[in-house]
């Protein structure tokens, strides 16, 4: 029983700049089908990967403002460039000051506390946008974890638009990927595990797989990241108890609601009604 000054159970909010956090969204209702999930797309600013530090600052401090208004105590950022670029600074600045608000939580250390369980060469590749590569938040934060790894980036500046634009399965995607994988391991051929360090990018796995080495590893975030909620919630029942459970999915845009939910199902793997929102 919540104390009768406790705020009103509320749904577990999760931001994405686009369409990506639905497949890390489909991922925690798989683990967690009992929870309630708001889901925000900032379509209407998108993409986040080429924008500034500040921006990508803004724009999400934003749109977590935006969830704590709907009750939200719990918000994750299933966006690794907003993981990446603004995490840090609204966990340490802003949430003392958002009422309501108890957590702000990214994709980008659940990913990174686990990668090093799956290499054994102590070569690490990571596959993600320029935004997200510029940061350098994974070998940062891979190091702090796993000192001993060899991290190696590699940007894909043409992987969103081919998942967007519905173009998995043509000749310029199988281009873009191999081309991509051709970069990442002209860095080293020791690299055995490749991380999908953006929430596009498991659309593009078949491709991906293809172009890969014999025996390296790939590894989406999706599942790392369910994985690292459900034990959170596990460890910190004074977050899980304010969280509302009646197994409910809603969905907003910033931009037109068409738009999304015809896009959305290529992500989420299921119809999609959204309704439009302003932050």
């Amino acid at each position: 029983m919540l104390p009768a000054s406790a705020p009103h159970p509320a749904p577990i909010g999760v931001f994405d700049s686009g369409y990506g956090g639905l497949t890390v969204l489909r991922e925690f209702i798989d683990a967690l089908p009992q929870y309630d999930y708001l889901y925000l797309g900032d379509n209407a600013r998108t993409p986040y990967g080429t924008r500034s530090f500040e921006t990508v600052y803004q724009y999400t401090l934003e749109a977590v403002r935006w969830f704590a208004r709907q009750g939200c105590a719990l918000v994750i950022l299933a966006c690794n460039t907003a993981s990446a670029k603004a995490l840090r600074s609204i966990q340490q600045n802003d949430l003392p000051h958002i009422a309501g608000l108890r957590r702000v939580l990214g994709v980008l250390r659940p990913s990174t506390e686990s990668i090093g369980q799956h290499s054994h060469s102590g070569s690490i590749g990571i596959l993600a946008t320029r935004g997200t590569v510029a940061s350098l938040s994974y070998p940062t934060e891979i190091a702090h974890f796993f000192p001993h790894l060899k991290v190696y980036q590699q940007a894909c500046p043409m992987w969103v638009p081919l998942v967007e634009n519905n173009k998995i399965d043509t000749p310029g995607a199988d281009y873009f990927v191999g081309e991509s994988l051709r970069a990442l391991f002209a860095q080293s051929a020791q690299i055995d595990t490749v991380l999908l360090a953006c929430t596009h990018y498991p659309l593009l796995h078949k491709q991906i797989a293809a172009h890969l080495p014999a025996g390296v590893r790939l590894v989406s975030q999706g599942k790392l990241v369910a994985a690292s909620l459900e034990d959170y919630l596990q460890r910190h029942p004074e977050i899980d108890c304010l969280l509302s459970r009646n197994g409910t999915r809603s969905f907003c845009t910033t931009d037109s609601t068409r738009d999304f939910d015809a896009h959305s199902a290529l992500f989420f793997g299921e119809a999609v009604h959204s309704r439009q929102v302003s932050l």
